[in-house]
């Protein structure tokens, strides 16, 4: 499979993070970030039974992995619950920009061209448009999006690791975040329904897009891929209005467009 599909494919998923995450705003962030992380792990556990080799990986990999997968999820969930949804979720979408403008900053041998610039700026004019500043909640969302940029970029500069190690990330830091959950928040129950969507929150977003999203990596240029990623707030943003129940403005419809031609121009870029 092409880097492009496979980006296409770990979007297309990511599309749905949002709305799950806001679905499921009344649980605790550790605990829901754990647990969604553990799920998303499960298929790794039979490709590293089958290869012993799948999850050894050196001390500053597995550190990495750590601070990208529960990072990124953790702050974003964080956002999620204090600013509004569907502004907070374009601004962490913010992170393919950042993963197209940090790339010469932190991969050697690997420079901008204007076009490179110019779909990086419209996309970030997209995402401009719909942000409403004043909620403390924006700045996790940033956060979240510099973390999933910066992991994205130093998984090229770290030893190669098989793409089933992203499972081992996973598990480990679902580990760490049900820790924090048990020092840092309330218990509470969970029901059938809590348990389904996180399955299938874990399997799908935080499951089979990471494992998509490594191989793209591993695969294809990562400014490109970087603007590929334009695509997922306009997908996201289309699933979570009327999870939260908002219309289409006219403003999230410019930003939408204008992330989709941020991703059409930079995808036709050599």
């Amino acid at each position: 499979m092409s880097s492009t599909f496979l980006a296409l494919l770990a979007i297309a998923l990511w599309a749905t993070l949002a709305s799950f995450g806001t679905v499921l705003s009344h649980l605790p962030p550790f605990l829901l970030t754990g647990l969604a992380l553990i799920a998303g792990s499960v298929p790794s556990w039979f490709w590293a039974a089958r290869e012993r080799a799948a999850w050894r990986v050196p001390p500053r990999t597995l550190a990495l992995g750590i601070y990208g997968l529960f990072g990124f999820h953790f702050l974003l969930f964080i956002a999620l619950r204090h600013a509004p949804p569907v502004e907070a979720n374009l601004v962490n979408y913010l992170w393919p920009l950042l993963m197209v403008v940090l790339a010469p900053v932190l991969l050697p041998g690997v420079s901008l061209r204007a076009v490179h610039v110019g779909a990086a700026l419209l996309g970030f004019a997209g995402a401009a448009i719909a942000i409403l500043w004043g909620a403390w909640g924006f700045l996790p969302a940033l956060g979240s999006a510099f973390v999933w940029a910066s992991y994205s970029l130093w998984t090229r500069r770290v030893p190669p690791f098989p793409t089933a190690a992203v499972g081992l990330f996973g598990l480990v830091s679902g580990g760490l975040s049900l820790t924090c959950h048990a020092l840092l928040e309330p218990a509470v129950a969970l029901s059938a329904r809590d348990a389904l969507l996180i399955a299938l929150c874990g399997l799908g977003p935080l499951g089979a897009a990471f494992f998509a999203w490594d191989l793209a990596l591993k695969r294809g240029d990562a400014r490109r891929i970087g603007i590929l990623g334009y695509l997922t707030p306009r997908g996201s943003t289309a699933l979570l209005l009327p999870v939260t129940g908002r219309p289409l403005s006219g403003s999230i419809a410019l930003a939408a467009g204008l992330i989709l031609a941020a991703a059409v121009i930079g995808t036709r870029a050599r």
